[in-house]
């Protein structure tokens, strides 16, 4: 029996993971992560890393963040408290749907994840208090590798759903879009 349903999105490779739970009387069991099942989906690394961020305030704005080749990462993103808005953008230079973005809405209620594949940039929006973030990495953190674009920049054109809370002064800083900018080729 699987624990997972896969959902193809719009943009290639990116995936919405939902998990099953298995419960009784006591509560539930809930697979967060399955080698073999996920294979299937797209995700054909080990596991390097395992991350959990608490946001505390609702509408607060974390990324866009990826990694650059060669450390280029597929991401398994689950909200593990709370609920966000989840965006990915893909950054894949080949990829048809270059620069687009598609947002999904991950929750402790719905137990949705986002399977976000190498070259995409990721990010989110609380939308409420006290989120916490499950993330799994196929590649470990590499800092000169790490590179972001600007959520707000025009040319993405993301449409967070509420105010600006929060931002980093580090994720205010990331650039806009350029010319220069032809995308990853991975």
């Amino acid at each position: 029996m699987s624990r997972f349903t896969v959902i193809d999105l719009p943009l290639s490779g990116l995936k919405l993971v939902e998990r099953q739970n298995l419960g009784d009387s006591r509560g539930f069991l809930s697979r967060m992560f399955c080698a073999e099942e996920l294979a299937q989906a797209g995700w054909a690394k080990p596991i390097a890393q395992i991350n959990l961020t608490m946001t505390a305030k609702r509408g607060t704005l974390r990324g866009m963040h990826f990694q650059q080749p060669p450390h280029s990462e597929m991401k398994l993103v689950n909200c593990m408290r709370g609920a966000v808005l989840d965006i990915a953008v893909d950054l894949r230079a080949d990829s048809p749907t270059f620069l687009k973005w598609h947002a999904e809405e991950l929750s402790a209620e719905n137990r949705r994840s986002l399977l976000i594949p190498e070259g995409f940039a990721h990010g989110f929006q609380t939308l409420t208090d006290d989120c916490e973030m499950l993330y799994f990495h196929s590649v470990p953190y590499a800092p000169g590798s790490e590179g972001a674009l600007s959520a707000l920049d025009p040319a993405l054109g993301i449409s967070w759903p509420l105010e600006i809370t929060e931002m980093s002064e580090r994720d205010r800083r990331h650039p806009n879009l350029t010319e220069q900018f032809t995308g990853l080729t991975l």
